[in-house]
C-alpha cells in the first residue's frame, strides 16, 4: 500500500441564494384573473385608517400633514384591504403635471396616486378622500410601465442565477473528472507495486509474508 500521506476532505456544497422575485412572471394575467384584484380594480369606498383612537380634528390634521409629507394609510371598506400609500409630496408637483397628491383639483378633497407592488403585481392606487369625513373613493389599476421595468429585472435575475448554476456544474464536472483520474493513477501504482513484490518473491530476492 502507498503511504497514507494525504486524506480526502469533502468539499462543501455551494449555496445558491435566489432572491425572491418582486413580481410574478405574468403580471397582467394575474391582475386580470385574480379575484382580489378584480374587486379592488372597481371604484369603491375607502377610508383613512390612521390614528383611529384620536379625536376627529386631530385625525384630520394628521391626515393632511401625512399627505403633504408623501404618505397615508387607507382601507377598502368592502374588502377590508389595508394599504400603506407612499407618493410624491404635494409640494413637488407643478400645475401642469399629473400630481400624486393634489389638494387643488377639488375643494375639500385631496386626490392621490400611489405606485407599488402588491402580491407580485405592479399596481397604481388612484382615488380621492374628503378632508373632513376622511373617506372617499379609490381603486387599483394595473401599472403597465412599472410592470415592464420589473419584468426586465426579473429576467435578468433569472439569467444570472442560471449562469451561476451552469458555472458550478462545469467546475463540479471538471473536479469529478480530475478525481477519477487521480484514483486511476493510484490504482495503477498499487498494481505495479504488488507485481514487483510477487516477482521478487518468485526469484528469491524478496520475503513472502
Amino acid at each position: 500500500m502507498l503511504p497514507f500521506d494525504s486524506f480526502y476532505e469533502p468539499q462543501p456544497k455551494p449555496r445558491f441564494y435566489f432572491k425572491m422575485p418582486r413580481v410574478v412572471p405574468d403580471q397582467k394575467s394575474k391582475f386580470e384573473s385574480d379575484e382580489l384584484f378584480r374587486r379592488l380594480s372597481r371604484e369603491s369606498e375607502v377610508r383613512y385608517t390612521g390614528y383611529r383612537d384620536r379625536p376627529v380634528e386631530e385625525r384630520q390634521m394628521r391626515f393632511q400633514n401625512g399627505c403633504r409629507e408623501g404618505h397615508t394609510e387607507i382601507a377598502f371598506v368592502a374588502t377590508g384591504t389595508n394599504l400603506q400609500l407612499v407618493f410624491n409630496p404635494a409640494t413637488n408637483g407643478y400645475a401642469n403635471d399629473i400630481r400624486d397628491c393634489d389638494f387643488d383639483k377639488e375643494p375639500g378633497k385631496v386626490h392621490l396616486r400611489s405606485h407599488f407592488i402588491m402580491n407580485g403585481v405592479c399596481v397604481r392606487w388612484r382615488g380621492w378622500l374628503d378632508l373632513e369625513r376622511l373617506d372617499g373613493v379609490g381603486c387599483l389599476e394595473y401599472d403597465e410601465e412599472a410592470a415592464q421595468i420589473e419584468d426586465a429585472g426579473l429576467r435578468e435575475q433569472i439569467e444570472r442565477y442560471n449562469q451561476r448554476l451552469r458555472e458550478f456544474e462545469e467546475k463540479h464536472g471538471q473536479r469529478t473528472y480530475c478525481g477519477q483520474q487521480d484514483r486511476g493513477v493510484e490504482t495503477e501504482l498499487e498494481v505495479s507495486h504488488l507485481s514487483r513484490k510477487k516477482a521478487e518473491v518468485a526469484t528469491g530476492h524478496g520475503h513472502a509474508h
